[in-house]
């Protein structure tokens, strides 16, 4: 039995040597995955690089108080290798996601294309957010022109903060005060010209981001909130939002103190 020990221990060792080897390489093979982590916010009632992010011509408007955020994530590159190691180290960490590629980049080989499919992607947000706001309104686009301006930033996510922007600059919550109550308040959400709010990716993280940056209420599309409650950061409220009508009506409660009507996820 003894004499035989060694020999075993040899044929052991040779035989996880290949398992070794295969672990190995396997922690630096390319997985088709990015890694993300909360990225910038920007109040679409300020400025951004010096310009207002909202501006408004052919009817009145009105100074605010109150930040609307909306809110980013920021992900490795299209062509960043992520390796097995990468994934392991991420994986639990609160302020980390990962995430698959196709997720991340939908459309597009090259930084550029995603570059240009991002733009393209802002622009028609951009224009849904005008088109939701005026029809909200009741106002014509034929009398009144919608500017929106914010640089370095593509995607459809900041869609619904874009259209309460123009709500809140125009009318306020209606009664003559803030939408915002003067509150920091942030969200994320895509919208259609029909008021339609609709999902977008990476919520945990946009919390996180939102929380970081002074906001005490967070709008998300209502098929997200279980997304959103993972990792919630502590005095972040979330709404729930399925039309542009539920968030000002929301938003409205709050600002007058009627917390008891404004819906939970």
């Amino acid at each position: 039995m003894l004499s035989r020990t060694p020999g075993r221990a040899r044929t052991l060792a040779v035989c996880a040597a290949p398992v070794v080897a295969l672990f190995a390489v396997a922690a630096l093979v390319p997985l088709p995955f990015s890694l993300a982590q909360p990225g910038s916010t920007v109040n679409v009632l300020g400025t951004d690089k010096g310009k207002p992010v909202i501006t408004v011509e052919g009817t009145g408007t009105r100074a605010t108080k109150g930040e609307l955020r909306m809110t980013t994530i920021v992900a490795t590159g299209p062509h960043v290798d992520v390796s097995l190691t990468d994934v392991v180290s991420n994986w639990f960490r609160t302020d980390r996601a990962v995430m698959p590629r196709d997720s991340v980049y939908p459309v597009g080989d090259s930084d550029q294309e995603v570059s240009e499919h991002n733009a393209a992607e802002m622009k028609e947000s951009q224009a849904a957010a005008s088109q939701a706001a005026l029809r909200y309104l009741r106002k014509s686009p034929k009398d009144v022109k919608i500017g929106l301006s914010l640089a370095d930033i593509g995607g459809p996510s900041a869609g619904l903060l874009f259209t309460l922007g123009i709500i809140d600059r125009i009318d306020g919550d209606g009664r003559g005060g803030d939408l915002t109550g003067g509150r920091t308040i942030a969200g994320t959400g895509t919208i259609e010209p029909d008021g339609t709010v609709g999902a977008v990716g990476g919520v945990p993280l946009k919390t996180q981001a939102a929380r970081r940056d002074g906001a005490t209420v967070f709008l998300v599309p209502k098929g997200e909130c279980s997304d959103a409650r993972a990792n919630l950061p502590k005095g972040l409220r979330l709404v729930p939002v399925e039309k542009l009508g539920d968030a000002v009506t929301s938003l409205r409660a709050l600002a007058s103190g009627r917390e008891d009507e404004v819906p939970a996820c």
